[in-house]
């Protein structure tokens, strides 16, 4: 890894390239979304199957996550700044379903990648920015992702069997995780949605 630098938003980093393999499809558009991120100062983050391929194995992926800092009042500004980077809703009336879910359902027009861009607002999804890091995919892509104990947390809440895989991913290719943070938020989450296995599912992975 490289030596690191200041940016306004989490952290830079210039690192070795580490374009998984099977992410070709998706440089496309993660290169486009990547750039609808800048739009907003950079507030937000990738996530999903893509982060878990570039943080730690390649894996199969059918779509593209994200999660943005924005409010419900930003969906049309989101909108049309989506379209000029070449992504449109794909469902009728995303705005208004939008503003209802908080969550942006869209479509990389040209790879015909859907994109699910969900709008952030809790204190864990703002120290997430914050945290996060620019990684160098390639010669000219470079995106921004959560740190790998963000991303555990973010799976650990969804919790279905691959997310749980993915955890084990990134557990095995990272042997000094803050895994207090992990157990901070995770347990956090765990009383709100009042599932308290959330915690105790992941510890034995973690240890």
């Amino acid at each position: 890894m490289g030596k690191s630098k200041s940016s306004s938003v989490g952290q830079y980093y210039e690192i070795t390239m580490n374009q998984p393999e099977g992410i070709e499809p998706f440089l496309e558009p993660l290169e486009s979304l990547q750039r609808l991120l800048s739009r907003f100062n950079e507030r937000g983050v990738i996530i999903g199957g893509a982060a878990v391929s570039i943080l730690g194995k390649a894996r199969y992926t059918e779509d593209i996550d994200a999660m943005f800092l924005l409010s419900i009042k930003d969906i049309p500004q989101l909108l049309k700044a989506a379209s000029e980077e070449g992504i449109e809703p794909r469902i009728e009336n995303a705005a208004e379903f939008a503003r209802k879910s908080r969550v942006v359902l869209l479509k990389h027009v040209i790879s015909n990648t859907n994109i699910d861009l969900s709008l952030g607002v809790l204190p864990f999804e703002q120290e997430m920015v914050e945290r996060s890091v620019v990684h160098q995919v390639d010669a000219t892509l470079q995106l921004r992702l959560p740190t790998p104990e963000d991303l555990i947390i973010l799976k650990a809440i969804a919790h279905r069997p691959k997310d749980m895989e993915d955890i084990r991913i990134l557990a095995d290719k990272y042997q000094n995780l803050d895994v207090a943070r992990i157990e901070k938020w995770v347990k956090q989450f765990a009383d709100v949605l009042e599932m308290p296995s959330l915690w105790d599912d992941i510890a034995g992975i973690l240890k």
